[in-house]
């Protein structure tokens, strides 16, 4: 039971009367006939009073329902839809006031609604929140102030509806990407269309050859035996083994639009899981920071997917030093056949990626390794921007220098035969995926 001081809140319109019954008093100082129209109109007000919170108090605390309506999860860094049903049944309509209490990761502390209630016709209010980081998120109560017939008073309703969501790594972009890769608006979404540079030689089948063939394709025995030119048809070969290893150390805490680096390696390590499996290859993940957090083995099943996203879902950044030689050591003892590896990290400058450079090396031998790290999107922005000083002429050389270390990270992996690209955040996903369909495109995995 919501308490009467807690519950009743005057409106405008109860002080501006308040207001203009004071001025009356005051002029029937100098005026009785108008201090006798002020106390006319005082037990007029007063009536009001008496009549407005009648009309709000005769009714129980079921005279307003509300509902918060939300998905079983949200998707980080997406805009995930929430909605509040609200029914009044008073007699009459009534204007009301929603204030949702919304989890503090958020940072939301304005959210309120304005709205217009008939008796008994259902209300539906829609928002949308855009999380940043993954975890659980508890909404709180939905409180619901309602003014009486005469705008005197406003009447709470505060309504339990408290409920944890889970935030889980952007399954919203996953399905984004699934459904661009199926209906083949892949140019539209930045992700190139590669030529087959060269087939697998995993055989398919024979059929009749159609203009556009290749000739080496041509099957001589069966076209002797046919009359007619026969050809091998190939499909790329299946079942190879892709694995996302990320890098949780403090290089990848910092921030862009809101979320981690980490957030947005964990988001396109998803998609390119999912792509990869959708491709009828095997996907697996490795985190790590100083030590191993989690190995999920590749595999290609309706289930995997799932845990995979279970497995990203509870990962965190730390302030600790990746260490490479241990991963090295756990790859070498896990990944057993040869795979592509895609490992996100953030090397902060030439010298750190020297220091790993040994331990990369060693793993290219084993396996396919694509490098894949962030450009600092403040420093493009500051090379970019006009220097008006000298001041701003020492900071524009010195990001240069930065960038400059960036791009020659990428050519010293090249130069041992390891593949990397620098890439943005936002282009992260799209930049992976072209990567990936690149060396399937090529045979190299």
């Amino acid at each position: 039971m919501i308490r009467f001081y807690r519950s009743v809140f005057p409106t405008g319109v109860f002080f501006y009367a308040i207001a203009g019954i004071i001025v009356l008093f005051v002029l029937g100082h100098f005026f009785p006939v108008i201090f006798s129209l002020g106390k006319v109109v005082l037990v007029f007000f007063i009536a009001l009073i008496l009549t407005d919170l009648l009309l709000l108090y005769r009714f129980s605390e079921k005279t307003v329902f509300a509902r918060r309506i939300l998905p079983e999860k949200f998707s980080n860094g997406d805009k995930n839809r929430v909605q509040l049903k609200i029914i009044q049944k008073y007699p009459f309509s009534v204007r009301g006031e929603i204030i949702d209490e919304l989890p503090p990761q958020l940072q939301i502390r304005n959210f309120l609604r304005e709205i217009y209630l008939k008796p008994g016709e259902p209300k539906i209010i829609e928002y949308y929140i855009s999380p940043s980081e993954r975890g659980e998120y508890e909404f709180g109560n939905i409180n619901i102030f309602v003014s009486g017939k005469l705008l005197l008073f406003k009447r709470r309703y505060k309504k339990n509806a408290k409920t944890v969501v889970p935030v889980y790594p952007s399954f919203l972009q996953m399905r984004k990407y699934e459904l661009i890769a199926a209906s083949n608006f892949l140019t539209e979404a930045g992700i190139k269309k590669i030529r087959q540079v060269s087939h697998s030689f995993e055989f398919d089948q024979i059929r009749e050859y159609v203009k556009g063939d290749a000739y080496r394709s041509i099957n001589w025995k069966a076209t002797a035996r046919k009359a007619k030119i026969m050809v091998n048809q190939y499909q790329a070969e299946r079942s190879q083994a892709v694995y996302s290893l990320l890098d949780m150390g403090r290089t990848m805490k910092f921030p862009f639009e809101g979320m981690t680096l980490l957030d947005h390696a964990i988001n396109a390590s998803l998609v390119i899981s999912n792509i990869a499996m959708n491709k009828e290859d095997k996907a697996g993940l490795i985190s790590f920071s100083k030590n191993i957090h989690s190995v999920v083995q590749a595999e290609r099943s309706s289930k995997h997917l799932r845990l995979i996203m279970e497995h990203l879902y509870n990962q965190e950044t730390n302030f600790m030093e990746p260490n490479f030689e241990l991963l090295y050591a756990t790859v070498k003892r896990q990944i057993k056949q040869r795979s592509l590896i895609l490992l996100y990290t953030n090397f902060e400058g030439i010298s750190s990626l020297r220091r790993q450079l040994h331990f990369l090396k060693a793993l290219a031998k084993l396996h396919l390794v694509v490098v894949i790290f962030f450009e600092n999107v403040g420093l493009k922005e500051l090379i970019d921007s006009p220097a008006d000083n000298l001041m701003q002429v020492y900071e524009k050389t010195v990001a240069e220098q930065f960038a400059y270390e960036k791009r020659l990270m990428v050519k010293e992996l090249n130069r041992h035969s390891i593949h990397a690209f620098l890439t943005s955040p936002e282009h992260l996903t799209t930049d992976t995926i072209n990567k990936y369909l690149e060396l399937k495109a090529k045979g190299l995995i």
